[in-house]
């Protein structure tokens, strides 16, 4: 009979009480990132012409455009590195339900673009999803949060 695993082992080493690996947070880490880094990286080299598509949805497409790079780029980042995950995470979370809301409204969609919106909009809840995942359950114990509380 084994023991039973202590909160330390379970928080930062190789399995939780599910048998499931803590590393595969890394990657999981790693590509929900991506969405929200190339995005955030096309918006800034690409500001004009968001800023005119945004134009017809915002009042203030500039400062909104804006608004909208900062949460991807420091939400990214932050889900990248492990570096204040969960409030990024929660971030991002927040970001995500307007957007989604107001980008990818497959209800008021023509009938050319419907299943394109209606798509987009279950990808997003999707990685809604895995946000709220990672908000529970941290960044994993490759991440800076780790380190910092290793530290304490």
């Amino acid at each position: 009979m084994s023991a039973a695993p202590t909160s330390t082992s379970l928080e930062y080493g190789r399995s939780h009480p599910s048998g499931g690996c803590s590393y595969l947070a890394i990657p999981g880490r790693l590509l929900m990132s991506v969405i929200f880094l190339i995005s955030g990286y096309g918006k800034i080299t690409n500001f004009s012409m968001y800023a005119g598509m945004m134009g017809s949805k915002m009042g203030e497409p500039k400062v909104m455009l804006a608004l909208a790079i900062f949460a991807e780029v420091a939400g990214g980042l932050s889900l990248l590195l492990g570096l204040w995950s969960r409030a990024g995470a929660l971030g991002l979370f927040i970001f995500l339900i307007p957007t989604t809301l107001m980008f990818h409204n497959f209800w008021v969609a023509d009938s050319a673009h419907y299943q394109e919106q209606f798509v987009n909009f279950l990808k997003n809840v999707a990685i809604m999803g895995g946000l709220l995942m990672l908000m529970a359950h941290g960044a994993g114990p490759l991440s800076f949060d780790a380190a910092m509380r290793r530290r304490t």
